[in-house]
């Protein structure tokens, strides 16, 4: 079981940002990412839709021998939530974790930032309430965040204007914490943070995973990391490789679900 690999998937290459948090926190593990890029986008697509997606991929995973699945995928983790394993295997979403890491700063009032699908499913509204009744939340659809991220336009006058667009009352609120609810979003944390504020403790579920992923991962001899996207162009392998940020890539393939 140690020596399985841990599976990961996202409609696209933003759950590389949960890949890298994980890889960094157990530099012997191994990985298998897969990014629906044919698909994507998922945040714009019915419920059922994106359930149908998962399913498909989660029995793609299975096939690669994981030992535990992470839907690195808001929209994807809105319509599993709840479920704790798929045909026997862990299943872990980013919705969870996210919603108690901010629990432990004790944070009165959260912005949740997603996802049109995200913010529709009210998924981290519902769990944020059920850990904390008295908590204010705000959710807030964000959806040209991701083509920031996939352009390149992480800082800048064009970022700033879309941050303008969606977040200028957020920022005259002063939120105590706000939730990156979309795995592309950490790319922006740095623009993010100037724009909201040094005291606003912004949430990424990657880094809270690596915690609740500590029995799972053991010692081995030498690891493995291989991305696997449904659509190969130039434009993703090198966006797949600025997101990982210096962790190697041992094999990048097209594959067929």
């Amino acid at each position: 079981m140690s020596q399985k690999p841990i599976g990961i998937f996202d409609s696209g290459l933003g759950g590389i940002t949960v890949l890298r948090s994980l890889a960094e926190r157990f530099p012997h593990e191994s990985f298998v990412y897969l990014g629906d890029i044919a698909r994507l986008p998922y945040g714009n697509k019915s419920p059922e839709t994106i359930r149908l997606y998962g399913l498909q991929i989660m029995r793609w995973l299975k096939n690669q021998d994981v030992k535990a699945i992470i839907i690195a995928c808001n929209s994807a983790s809105s319509v599993f939530l709840g479920e704790e394993s798929f045909e026997g295997i862990p299943l872990f979403n980013v919705i969870e974790p996210g919603a108690q890491a901010v629990m432990k700063t004790g944070a009165r009032s959260v912005a949740v930032l997603g996802t049109s699908a995200t913010i529709r499913s009210k998924a981290y509204s519902r769990t944020l309430k059920e850990l904390n009744p008295k908590i204010e939340v705000e959710e807030i659809s964000c959806p040209l965040f991701v083509p920031l991220v996939e352009e390149g336009e992480t800082e800048g006058i064009i970022t700033k204007a879309v941050f303008d667009k969606y977040l200028l009352g957020l920022r005259s609120q002063n939120p105590e914490a706000v939730i990156l609810g979309c795995t592309h979003y950490p790319m922006l944390k740095k623009a993010l943070q100037a724009y909201l504020g040094s005291e606003v403790k912004l949430i990424e579920s990657g880094e809270v995973l690596s915690g609740l992923l500590e029995s799972l991962c053991q010692e081995k001899d030498s690891r493995q990391i291989r991305l696997c996207i449904t659509d190969l162009t130039d434009h993703f392998e090198r966006l797949a490789r600025e997101f990982l940020q210096g962790q190697a890539i041992d094999s990048l393939e097209k594959v067929v679900l």
